[in-house]
């Protein structure tokens, strides 16, 4: 045990425990959370799913768009006959462009996201869990492939969500790789694909930078969506307080009101050198509340998907 008195703290590393152990649990609380959050994220992703994303320009695709004039030279096979034979000019039929897309997801699930507080209902984990199987079941049904990056292959099954979660419990079981707090893909992106990253990302600026680095050194773009308790942005502690981080350590402060003007400083910066080196990749970077519904970040990261298509 260690302590400054000058700060009011007091740190105590807990007692290492045994791997296999921890595996095991980890493992079975996954299976045990993951059959409601397969319902909350179909849920969510039918509420946010509005058919098809179209990408507004002419292309290879099924809706149709718009009549455009004949232009001399092409070929007669593109003219539409039922249309100009409404007026003395001959129209060729456009449809709208429908680019097949891949996404992959992830979700950070490692200890800090289990932090619940009594200011929310549902802890980061669920969330992040809820928002990456329901996007995945989002671009299936818009026709697009979907996977768990570094853990699966791509697929355009309509049991995208179930075979997700088959998948993570599976992984979960065989070894503690699962839980990491940033990707660990062995191959970086190819230049179309895109990747959704959901996660508190309460890592070191640097390691965050180094992994977007690697995932778009090919060219690919994704967004980030950074998962927070609202009592992690308010700190609304006050005298003694005990915290513990993911490892299970302690720090005593002794009045805990005494940090709030600190850590909200040090918060804002670690958001904006995240956000930072998203943009560097040429990534988008949002924050999202677990007292905001899944639902209205879900649709804002299928807007930003879309967008990023259009582009």
């Amino acid at each position: 045990m260690a302590a400054n008195a000058r700060n009011g703290y007091v740190f105590r590393p807990r007692e290492a425990a045994r791997p296999d152990h921890e595996k095991r649990i980890q493992a079975l609380d996954l299976a045990r959370r993951l059959p409601a959050l397969t319902l909350s994220a179909r849920q969510a992703a039918a509420s946010a799913q509005a058919g098809l994303h179209g990408r507004r320009r002419a292309g290879a695709g099924e809706n149709f768009w718009q009549f455009r004039p004949f232009i001399p030279g092409e070929a007669a096979q593109n003219v539409d006959w039922r249309r100009s034979a409404r007026d003395d000019r001959l129209y060729v039929r456009q449809r709208e462009r429908e680019a097949a897309q891949v996404l992959w997801v992830w979700a950070d699930l490692s200890g800090s996201m289990n932090y619940c507080s009594p200011l929310s209902a549902q802890s980061k984990l669920d969330r992040a869990l809820i928002l990456a199987l329901a996007l995945a079941d989002s671009a299936v049904r818009a026709g697009e492939r979907a996977g768990w990056l570094g853990l699966t292959r791509l697929s355009a099954a309509r049991d995208i969500v179930d075979s997700l979660a088959v998948a993570l419990v599976a992984e979960a079981r065989l070894n503690g790789e699962l839980f990491e707090d940033l990707p660990q893909a062995a191959a970086p992106l190819r230049p179309r694909e895109k990747a959704a990253l959901i996660g508190d990302f309460l890592v070191e600026p640097a390691a965050f930078a180094a992994c977007l680095q690697r995932l778009s050194i090919q060219g690919a773009r994704g967004h980030v969506l950074m998962v927070y308790d609202p009592a992690e942005e308010a700190f609304p502690f006050s005298g003694q307080t005990e915290f513990y981080d993911e490892a299970g350590d302690l720090l005593r402060a002794g009045r805990a009101e005494d940090y709030v003007a600190p850590y909200r400083a040090r918060l804002a910066a670690h958001r904006e050198a995240l956000s930072a080196a998203a943009r560097a990749q040429g990534w988008t970077f949002a924050v999202h509340s677990t007292v905001r519904p899944a639902s209205e970040a879900l649709l804002n990261l299928r807007l930003a998907l879309t967008a990023d298509g259009t582009r």
